[in-house]
């Protein structure tokens, strides 16, 4: 039973839907959208229950999820990942202040665990044994050791350009992977004309519109760990929408039920070369595809399937949108690494990236309180890493040679 939840609406056409647990997309062809009782939900929910709880996991929000009462929490513990206060970097940047969210501290090191934890809890719910996607990577990863934890089967579909540590982590945790020899868009139609074929459960960010609502909790525990303080600005990356739809979707949840008194306005970081969505908000004109141009492998979507929402997101936080270069997003990895401790990939430092860019270019207040969520470890794609930050001194174990080496370099110890 969800006595909390009213049921699905499409975010294009406004058609409802029973919330069961194999909801697709909506016959239109749009993205649906779970829609709660928050007059239930404020009569049953409140601040003091939720400080009780020492479930630190994404599942101690319970009431703000579309679960039965009778599903189990999911095995790997996912969520209430650290959120640290850099005042250091903060001051760099010229910023009043700023926290930093480290999300890829989940089991399998992205954001994107809290989405699979919520398809295997529904997977569960449908009675299914066999959930599949299509993923630029961490999806991917991310479902395969959710699933494994749980006992499920799962086929996978990623483009051939997924870094080897993001396979490795599908092969590890007993996936069938397929790799696709194309585009994000060629492996994402392959995978849903397989999942038509064999009905298997789907975990498409798109077509499945609970896992919003498993993304959704990252906005939940950065207010419950601010103290239900509201920052003026909250920084992710982006590629198919899903992510920032599911952050905006968790503010709202909270702002509906009184837990925080007003909502802040996002920042949609996406690489230059490839921001179909923020180029849509800054020409006014309808997303249009492009090219898969950027080394920040998971935001490396051509053709986003949550636009809808994403879209829907920035425009109603009156949100902010920047596009970095690959050289701007290596960039704010180091930078994260040396003044904050927190390594990063690609992908995941590209909502930082797009912090130190708008502040570069003053389009952020000096006072300003902004949240920057890092979507993924820096141990997914370690081959840009030592790409950009260089070779380590290599000398045999003479002392003589290092301090030659140190003297070439000008290292004063």
């Amino acid at each position: 039973m969800m006595r909390h939840v009213k049921g699905a609406r499409c975010v294009r056409c406004g058609r409802t839907y029973e919330a069961v647990p194999n909801l697709t997309s909506c016959e239109c062809g749009g993205i649906l959208d779970i829609e709660y009782d928050y007059a239930y939900i404020r009569e049953n929910f409140t601040k003091e229950k939720l400080a009780e709880r020492r479930n630190y996991s994404m599942w101690r929000y319970r009431e703000l999820l579309p679960v039965e009462d009778s599903t189990p929490d999911t095995p790997l513990r996912v969520g209430w990942s650290p959120l640290y206060e850099e005042k250091r970097l903060a001051e760099e940047l010229g910023i009043g202040c700023l926290w930093v969210k480290d999300d890829g501290l989940n089991p399998t090191a992205s954001l994107k665990d809290r989405a699979s934890a919520m398809a295997v809890a529904k997977a569960s719910e449908a009675g299914a044994s066999v959930i599949a996607c299509s993923s630029t990577g961490n999806a991917a990863s991310s479902l395969a050791g959710n699933a494994a934890a749980a006992g499920f089967k799962t086929y996978i579909f990623v483009p051939s350009r997924a870094p080897k540590g993001k396979v490795a982590q599908l092969l590890t945790f007993g996936a069938t992977v397929i790799s696709v020899e194309g585009s994000y868009e060629d492996t994402f139609e392959l995978s849903k004309e397989a999942i038509d074929r064999w009905g298997w459960y789907n975990r498409n960010a798109a077509i499945n519109p609970y896992l919003s609502e498993g993304k959704k909790t990252v906005a939940l525990e950065i207010m419950e760990q601010l103290g239900w303080e509201v920052p003026d600005y909250i920084a992710i990356s982006v590629g198919d929408g899903c992510t920032i739809a599911g952050l905006w979707k968790g503010l709202k949840d909270l702002y509906a039920i009184g837990f925080i008194d007003r909502l802040p306005r996002l920042i949609s970081a996406q690489a230059e070369g490839c921001c179909p969505l923020n180029r849509a908000i800054e020409t006014g004109e309808d997303w249009r595809p492009m090219e898969e141009n950027t080394l920040a492998d998971s935001i490396a979507v051509g053709v986003p399937r949550n636009a809808d929402k994403a879209l829907m997101a920035i425009r109603e936080s009156g949100g902010l949108t920047v596009n970095v270069s690959d050289q701007e997003i290596m960039d704010a990895q180091k930078l994260l690494g040396r003044s904050c401790g927190v390594f990063g990939e690609p992908a995941g430092v590209t909502g930082t990236a797009g912090v130190k860019k708008l502040c570069e270019q003053g389009r952020l207040p000096s006072d300003a309180k902004v949240v920057s969520v890092v979507t993924g470890n820096g141990l997914k794609d370690v081959a840009n890493a030592i790409r950009f930050c260089g070779e380590p001194i290599t000398i045999p174990g003479k002392m003589d040679l290092l301090l030659q080496e140190f003297d070439k370099r000008g290292i004063t110890p």
